[in-house]
């Protein structure tokens, strides 16, 4: 009986879950946290947190998908950071919101490693980018930087590694429950607009530069 039970529960997981989502394993998980970090936007807040429960409560050990999610962080966060450090707040302007540049900019002013710290500690929808970029812009070190980031995306990363440790069936149990017949749907969903989200990102990333070379060798000339 339990058995037949256990092989139940398995189809029943792998009819909630599509199985090429549970082939992202490490590879899979160090290139979204990577991208959820870098200048690129992800089309769902919170993409790397997501991913990391559903493959920690799908066997994949969560002790490794934590440093390995924090590696491609650190990665995206440097090239934010490079970003902001090489457009200046020009960079600002062109990412942040007018309602938000004032706040932002003076909280990165006065706060640089405990902005970035606290924008990378908290859930969606508080923004890691903006921070980044102002951190860049304004004079935050790269150390100061990958400090403030490391200790927030361990805290960050490290705790849901725990739930999905020591609640992963719990979570199994409730992504049944809740979202039964619609989670493929979600799911190919979710990765239609990351991929939309990666074209668009890199488009725009290679657009800024080409524009800010361009006013750099204007004001040369």
């Amino acid at each position: 009986m339990n058995l037949f039970a256990a092989a139940a529960a398995q189809h029943a997981r792998h009819r909630l879950i599509p199985a090429w989502i549970l082939h992202f394993g490490l590879a899979g998980i160090f290139v979204v946290a990577l991208l959820d970090a870098a200048p690129v936007p992800l089309p769902i807040p919170g993409s790397t947190d997501i991913l990391l429960l559903i493959l920690g409560a799908h066997g994949e050990s969560p002790w490794l998908l934590a440093p390995v999610a924090i590696a491609g962080s650190l990665l995206g966060g440097y090239f934010t950071w490079k970003t902001g450090k090489s457009g200046g707040e020009k960079m600002i302007d062109r990412y942040v919101p007018s309602r938000f540049h004032k706040r932002i900019t003076g909280w990165v002013k006065e706060h640089g490693l405990l902005s970035v710290c606290l924008a990378a500690m908290l859930p969606p929808p508080i923004p890691l980018l903006p921070f980044l970029l102002a951190a860049g812009a304004l004079g935050v070190t790269r150390r100061q930087m990958f400090i403030a980031l490391g200790i927030a995306r361990t805290v960050r990363y490290g705790g849901e590694a725990a739930l999905a440790a020591f609640y992963g069936r719990r979570i199994l149990r409730f992504w049944s429950r809740s979202l039964a017949g619609w989670s493929s749907v979600i799911l190919y969903t979710f990765l239609g607009l990351l991929v939309a989200a990666i074209i668009f990102g890199i488009w725009k990333y290679k657009h800024d530069q080409r524009k800010s070379e361009s006013s750099r060798e204007l004001k040369a000339a």
